[in-house]
């Protein structure tokens, strides 16, 4: 009985030893895939490729470290490097109908996608299949939802149709198309810190609401609701933190600024950006650069300014799913997928009792929720639900059971396997004058963060 409970003592030590290598050196390996919120539906043997294209983007050491084990095992480079088939989730998303990604320098774009009238569907995700060149299959990773539309809805918009409107704080992008050419296509991007306009790589922004007496020096106030023609709009990379100066979203009529219209903007409007407080200067293209544009007077219409066609862009809404495992505790013979997804923490209780709910998509069985280096007694609810007892302080503290600092752990899922998926959740246990179990809801700063009070410690998640 004494040699069994040794055994047990010495395998949890080898896996916090292991959690804690992790936790120092995070070898993961990420797959960004970026999208539109919307796709327009083809008729006949018209094709209309999504715009922008999807794109699927390869990050962290951990594929080169994968790289470089099958590498090791005798595979030649070939084998090991990564490709990609990306399809719609239906049928045709197997290999042979599904559009091939070939990765360069870990980024890949699927342009050639479409979706038929033949589709009835008002929806749809895009599934992307991941292998080795050797034929070893990754997993399948899958967008968010596009909705299907059948044009660029030229109709008031309202909030019936609010999944069409553009809301203030979410992504957009933007791309211009000279003479209405689509081999013309370019899209505002970022590059070496600079603005251009791209025809290979899209960025998303984050487009923001401000008040117009706003400054471009330092934070500037927020604003909530959706982004209405003639309102004062903050452009920000969602990757580089790039901003541009303060501007006002104009609609675009027949390459006219139209300077009376208050309507909310819609997704494939055509619009124009003019920079606040100058005099008819709008953002605009030219070739790959980004320049300033001056309008011109509409003599007839004074509620009109004259664009060039370099100064008309269309916007759309998109969205981002991030995809992160780490193989650096295991040798994982089955797929990487389905990659659980956390999307809320609520804690329950207090004292020693604490309990803690995770809530998301894709749990299974198999999981098991860990504090840091610590693995914590984890039940399965369902495939949207696992919970777990929060662990003690004292296994964070040594044997000092109350602690003067905050100590902040982060919260990760680990498969029987040894696979591990990270978060963007920790846990801190915080110190706190009192000493009857409470709980707090911190409703401030990081909306991921809940709070509870032990005894005199807090914890955060």
């Amino acid at each position: 009985m004494y040699d069994r409970v040794m055994t047990i003592l010495d395998t949890t030590v080898v896996c916090r030893d292991a959690l804690r290598r992790y936790l120092q050196v995070r070898q993961d390996q990420t797959v960004l895939i970026l999208h539109a919120k919307v796709a327009q539906k083809s008729y006949g043997n018209e094709k209309r490729f999504f715009c922008p294209p999807p794109c699927v983007y390869l990050s962290g050491i951990g594929w080169k470290l994968k790289q470089e084990q099958l590498n090791a095992s005798g595979l030649g480079e070939s084998s090991c490097q990564v490709t990609g088939y990306m399809g719609l989730d239906i049928a045709s998303s197997c290999q042979m109908e599904a559009l091939k990604m070939n990765f360069e320098d870990k980024f890949a774009c699927a342009k050639a996608l479409y979706i038929s009238d033949s589709d009835k569907r008002k929806h749809f995700s895009l599934v992307l299949k991941l292998f080795f060149g050797n034929g070893q299959e990754i997993g399948s990773f899958y967008s968010r939802l596009i909705k299907v539309i059948s044009k660029p809805s030229q109709k008031k918009q309202s909030m019936k149709n609010a999944d069409l409107c553009i809301s203030s704080g979410s992504k957009v992008s933007l791309f211009n198309r000279l003479r209405s050419q689509t081999v013309s296509t370019r899209y505002l991007s970022v590059e070496g810190g600079a603005f251009v306009a791209s025809a290979r790589q899209w960025a998303a922004f984050t487009m923001t609401l401000v008040n117009e007496d706003t400054s471009d020096t330092g934070e500037f106030p927020l604003r909530d609701g959706y982004i209405c023609y003639g309102s004062a709009v903050k452009m920000v990379c969602t990757v580089t933190g790039v901003a541009l100066p303060t501007m006002i979203i104009r609609k675009v009529n027949k390459q006219h600024a139209v300077l009376n219209v208050d309507e909310p903007v819609s997704q494939l409007h055509k619009c124009a950006f003019h920079f606040k407080d100058s005099t008819r200067m709008y953002l605009c293209l030219s070739n790959e650069k980004i320049i300033q544009f001056q309008a011109s007077l509409c003599q007839k219409d004074p509620s009109r300014e004259l664009l060039n066609d370099g100064s008309c862009w269309t916007i759309i809404g998109t969205e981002t799913v991030e995809y992160t495992f780490s193989e650096s505790l295991s040798c994982v013979q089955s797929l990487v997928t389905p990659i659980p997804v956390i999307s809320n923490l609520e804690l329950n209780g207090g004292g020693d009792v604490a309990m803690l709910e995770f809530q998301g998509e894709n749990f299974s069985p198999n999981l098991k929720i860990c504090f840091g280096d610590v693995e914590a007694e984890t039940m399965y609810r369902s495939s949207r639900s696992l919970l777990c007892v929060v662990p003690d302080i004292s296994v964070f503290s040594g044997e000092w059971r109350w602690v003067r600092h905050p100590i902040n752990v982060p919260l990760s899922l680990i498969r029987n396997d040894g696979l591990i998926y990270s978060s963007n959740f920790s846990f801190t246990y915080t110190p706190e004058q009192c000493f009857t179990p409470r709980q707090r809801n911190n409703s401030q700063g990081n909306p991921n963060h809940t709070s509870v009070v032990l005894g005199k410690c807090m914890l955060h998640s």
